[in-house]
């Protein structure tokens, strides 16, 4: 429950927020009709000017189509009928050139306020977006005193609408109690009421004295004084200012000019659903119209009368509604005679990019009537916005066009919705009749079932026997509890298909009669063989995991046991031949205690020390294989009298015709004489020993040497040092100094700083010297063998 109740609550937020964009594409939409039917341009350049008018003005779009549709100044139907004399904007300009066209003149943008900078564009956002879910003026009032209530401290909400005798009708109140506004919702034309001063002056009135405003107005709610602060903003929706928006507070003081300039700005916003909401005398029309529009008000479908609108060429511009049905419905959700005098493409500007379009000029010059195609049209209807199919037709009446729009039948689209639904989720509806014994299926169980439709529906009582032997006998029994006792039943089962098994649930319920038998069954049939399949795949999976678990596990084990027996590791530093080496070995791998690296380190028969520092190419058991081969095999070489170079040839040619012939390494080997104090030393492509003496570190010039398994002709040579007291000497793997995208020499010299004596003037313990060169995120195995020559007094 709590799972649904999470995705019922995601469902509405995200219905929410599509009726939100719906009604800001309507909002859009209509001021793009606004501009097209201004300047007799395309919806595309529409939208690009209030784009550009948004940018200019330091708005948002929305905003910006509030603004445009506030400011519209041209009266519905005061276009010119066709054949009229044009408009004085389209008369020849001085010197007798043309007008330019009307698509490609650019009407003056409406200046931005000059605190246009300063308003909070944060809060104006807000209420832009709130704007497009008003759908009546107490709408309206009530969320700008959500919005004015923080940011500037409203407490209440009156908007006045001038009435065609001069005085004022209250249109929406918020914050005011029923009795006061009922007090007020009527202003006869007299002086010394402050909206109505405000409508008159064209200018906002400040009342922010109450003791001073009283003598000058009549204050609403003086008696007792509620608020002591107003303000009375004139809002123009059509040539002049016509509504007065009211913003009352409780808190004395002035109003600052910032919360002025907002305050204008709210009245600027506003002034787009305001201008839809105040009541507009309709045009003239004439006795035919008149009459047309009374044929309308009783006809219970959607249509509308056009009067076409001719542009300088002659060609249809537009039309003009002179009539309309009570459901005709626009973008924005006005219907009937709201729409009279509006122009058609200012409430449909959607369809100058469609085919009813060139249907309804091709209606009116053929006198054929067109028929549409149906289509999906997205409208606002009680505050909500919804997605119906329609079929529209156009025929031609005198002079002008009867446009009607033919919803269709919500069954058809329910069923086909339920369609959708059952072979989306792969389920069935199934009914069945215990008294006639008749039943009923939908496809998609046929289609779960494998069975032909021309076969019929299989009884209730048959139905356990389409099962898998082993699930008969619960299919059967709880098909019974439901048959004889009205138990209802989710009962799961599998079917044999010719595609094989298929993994079914049935969950079905009874309808009894009068005394409680049960008389008919119906519930649904749900194919849950992808996620069966995909259940018994993922238990699979798990055990297959923990098989390889104690494979690895397994493997660990070996590995340690490896460990032990190839490379073992002294807990602590050895004491070789009068030397003090201690030995650091790092495998990359992980859960493989062995790789190619490897060392050695052993005291010789004639008391002098051998260490050898090797690096396979590769990871994994092969390199651990040949690692052991060149550990072994050098030590033994050594022990039995082979020279450095001899041993490296012998150790090559093994490598050769070793199990992997592409199989290489490198490799350092030294010979300490502790009588000579002498460290002979050859290499085979290996980076040179680190000698640090007497604070300086410096790296061994290296003798020549080739890779391990590169040539059946190598050539080694040796070279020899001699160690003193305190001397410090670092054989080392690439894996120490080598880092991805980075050269070796960068390495080696970290290697060098890192080696040096530390601040108490002894050399970093091999410990912290790995700690400070290791990268733990890109690093190959890594192999250190740390020779020290004790002091004097430390032998």
């Amino acid at each position: 429950m709590a799972a649904l109740t999470r995705v019922v609550a995601l469902q509405r937020a995200e219905m929410d927020r599509l009726q939100e964009l719906a009604a800001a594409s309507a909002v859009l939409e209509r001021a793009k009709g606004a501009l097209m039917a201004q300047r007799g341009c395309s919806p595309d350049a529409a939208q690009a000017e209030l784009q550009r008018r948004a940018k200019a003005g330091l708005r948002s779009l929305l905003e910006e189509c509030w603004i445009t549709l506030g400011t519209l100044v041209c009266t519905p139907g005061s276009e010119p009928a066709p054949g009229s004399e044009p408009a004085p904007g389209s008369e020849p300009a001085p010197g007798g050139e043309p007008a330019p066209d009307p698509v490609e003149a650019v009407t003056p943008d409406p200046a931005p306020p000059p605190f246009a900078d300063e308003v909070d564009a944060t809060a104006l956002g807000l209420l832009s977006r709130a704007l497009v879910r008003v759908g009546t003026p107490q709408d309206l009032a009530h969320r700008l005193l959500d919005h004015l209530a923080s940011d500037v401290g409203a407490d209440a909400v009156m908007i006045y609408a001038r009435t065609p005798g001069g005085g004022l009708e209250l249109l929406a109140h918020a914050g005011v109690d029923a009795p006061l506004a009922d007090q007020w919702s009527r202003v006869p034309p007299v002086s010394g009421i402050a909206a109505l001063d405000a409508l008159r002056a064209d200018e906002p009135r400040w009342l922010e004295d109450p003791a001073k405003d009283a003598e000058q107005y009549l204050l609403i709610g003086d008696q007792p004084r509620r608020w002591r602060s107003r303000a009375w903003l004139p809002v123009t929706t059509g040539g002049s200012a016509d509504v007065a928006l009211g913003i009352l507070r409780r808190s004395p003081g002035p109003f600052t000019a910032r919360v002025r300039e907002h305050l204008l700005a709210v009245a600027q916003l506003c002034a787009g659903p305001l201008r839809t909401f105040v009541a507009r005398k309709p045009p003239d029309l004439g006795a035919v119209a008149d009459a047309v529009q009374t044929v309308f008000d009783r006809l219970p479908v959607a249509a509308v009368l056009l009067a076409p609108l001719a542009s300088d060429g002659g060609r249809v511009a537009d039309f003009r509604v002179d009539a309309a049905t009570g459901g005709a419905f626009d973008a924005l959700g006005r219907s009937g005679r709201d729409l009279v005098g509006l122009r058609f493409l200012e409430c449909w500007p959607e369809i100058a990019d469609e085919p009813l379009w060139e249907g309804c000029l091709r209606a009116l010059s053929t006198e054929e009537p067109y028929e549409s195609e149906p289509f999906a049209r997205q409208q606002l209807v009680a505050g909500s916005s919804e997605l119906a199919t329609y079929t529209a037709r156009a025929a031609r009446l005198g002079d002008g066009l009867v446009v009607s729009w033919v919803r269709h039948d919500p069954s058809d689209r329910q069923e086909q919705r339920l369609a959708d639904v059952q072979r989306l989720g792969n389920l069935g509806w199934a009914n069945w009749n215990l008294v006639t014994g008749e039943g009923n299926w939908s496809s998609q169980v046929f289609a779960i079932f494998d069975r032909d439709p021309a076969l019929g529906v299989v009884p209730l009582h048959a139905l356990p026997g389409l099962g898998l032997a082993e699930d008969v006998p619960v299919l059967a029994r709880a098909v019974g509890e439901l048959v004889r006792r009205g138990r209802p039943c989710d009962v799961p089962f599998r079917i044999v298909t010719q595609d094989g098994v298929r993994h079914l649930r049935m969950v079905a319920e009874a309808m009894p009669d009068t005394q409680g038998a049960p008389v008919e069954v119906h519930g649904f049939v749900q194919d849950l063989t992808v996620q069966r399949n995909a259940e018994l795949a993922l238990v699979a999976s798990e055990r297959a995991m923990l098989t390889q678990h104690g494979v690895l596990q397994a493997e660990r084990t070996v590995a340690a046991r490896l460990q032990d027996a190839l490379l073992p590791l002294p807990e602590q530093p050895v004491e070789l031949a009068g030397l003090r080496v201690d030995i650091a070995y790092l495998p990359a791998q992980a859960g493989l205690n062995v790789g190619g690296d490897w060392f050695s380190a052993i005291e010789l028969p004639d008391g002098d020390a051998l260490f050898v520092v090797g690096d396979v190419a590769g990871h994994g058991m092969g390199a651990v294989a040949a690692m052991a081969l060149l550990r072994f095999t050098a030590k033994g070489m050594i022990i039995t009298g082979s020279s450095l170079t001899g041993a490296l040839s012998r150790l090559n040619a093994l490598l050769l015709h070793s199990r992997d012939p592409h199989c290489s390494a490198t490799m350092v080997m030294a010979r300490y004489s502790p009588r000579e104090h002498r460290l002979v030393w050859a290499q085979a492509g290996h980076p040179p020993p680190l000698l640090v003496r007497d604070g300086e570190a410096r790296y061994l010039e290296r003798p020549f040497g080739m890779l391990l398994g590169a040539t059946d002709a190598p050539r080694y040579e040796e070279a020899a040092v001699d160690l003193r007291p305190g001397d410090r000497l670092l054989l080392y793997t690439d894996g120490l100094v080598e880092r991805p995208g980075e050269s070796i020499d960068r390495g080696l010299e970290r290697l060098a700083d890192a080696a040096g004596p530390s601040g108490a003037g002894a050399p970093a313990p091999l410990e912290r010297l790995l700690g400070a060169l290791l990268d733990p995120e890109s690093r190959d195995d890594v192999c250190v063998c740390d020779i020290q020559v004790p002091l004097d007094g430390e032998r």
